[in-house]
């Protein structure tokens, strides 16, 4: 059972190095909000903090300056405004995410969507650890999610229709920054243990060619920020909105259960038995797999890009 404490013991107000005043923290998905709520949130601050308000690295607002005995009175107004107190403790914090596909013409997956979803049915859950979660539409990775305890990159695999041949006029070779395509006898070549599957090559082609087929969502587990930072571990790779919440809720029961208070996610992925979590939770996504890793292809070398017939 969780318990309930008084409204300065909240994840969101977090105090100053002046004990006398605190910084309340806002609860914000994906950085987003309205310009009416923005108008509240400047009215707020300039009643009850010192006129300021700060922008985080986790995409939302904070009213500095706030006395202790203004709490009560701010969480109200706050509440009504539609941008309630957030969370900053050993809970799950506010949801990052980038524009995604309403507005990046490199994203492969719905950002935004998806973490209004995930804030809905997680945020603020108590936890062993603090548990940040990130979401990035490609492998750009603007929201650094594998710097995150749990991180979602969406991804597509390349592939070339068969209704055209090929031109080799290599716009795709120009724009891979992996370079992981070749033109080869007139015909574009991909290598797959170099691609990272971004789909740049689907949009640089002038001549619609290049198609996008498995788009998907990976998942990765224990990075961190800070003096020691970490590349999360790659977990899986899921197709569908609905299983990547299942895997997530997964995953925070997993910590729930098995972490250490006063230590980062990252430094007890083994004493976890993050091998043993990642084979037994492949099992239970239907279409789920595991990430491949670069050389298991079990090709011997580069091939044609992937053909499929219109």
């Amino acid at each position: 059972m969780e318990m309930h404490h008084g409204i300065h013991m909240k994840g969101g107000v977090i105090t100053e190095r002046d004990a006398n005043y605190c910084t309340v923290r806002l609860r914000a998905p994906a950085g987003i909000f309205t310009v009416d709520q923005i108008r509240g949130i400047a009215a707020i601050a300039k009643k009850y903090g010192n006129g300021e308000v700060h922008g985080t690295i986790r995409q939302t607002l904070e009213i500095p300056h706030v006395k202790g005995e203004s709490l009560k009175r701010i969480a109200a107004r706050l509440e009504k405004n539609g941008t309630p107190i957030g969370s900053e403790k050993d809970e799950i914090v506010n949801i990052v995410a980038c524009p995604g596909v309403s507005r990046c013409k490199f994203a492969n997956i719905d950002t935004v969507s998806l973490a209004k979803l995930i804030d809905k049915d997680l945020f603020g859950k108590m936890m062993p650890v603090k548990m940040r979660i990130a979401i990035s539409g490609c492998p750009n990775a603007c929201t650094s999610p594998m710097l995150n305890e749990i991180g979602i990159i969406g991804r597509v695999r390349p592939v070339r229709t068969s209704e055209r041949l090929c031109t080799g006029c290599g716009n795709c070779v120009y724009y891979c920054k992996e370079a992981a395509i070749k033109v080869k006898n007139g015909i574009s070549v991909l290598d797959e243990d170099k691609c990272v599957q971004c789909g740049v090559c689907v949009h640089s082609c002038h001549y619609d060619l290049v198609k996008a087929e498995d788009r998907h969502y990976l998942i990765t587990v224990g990075g961190r920020r800070g003096r020691h930072p970490k590349i999360g571990r790659e977990l899986m790779t899921v197709e569908t909105e609905e299983q990547v919440l299942f895997v997530i809720r997964k995953i925070v029961d997993w910590v729930y259960r098995r972490a250490w208070s006063g230590r980062l996610l990252s430094e007890q992925m083994d004493e976890l038995h993050f091998g043993k979590f990642k084979e037994e939770i492949v099992k239970q996504v239907p279409g789920a797999g595991p990430v491949k890793i670069s050389g298991e292809s079990g090709d011997k070398g580069p091939g044609r890009m992937h053909e499929k017939a219109a």
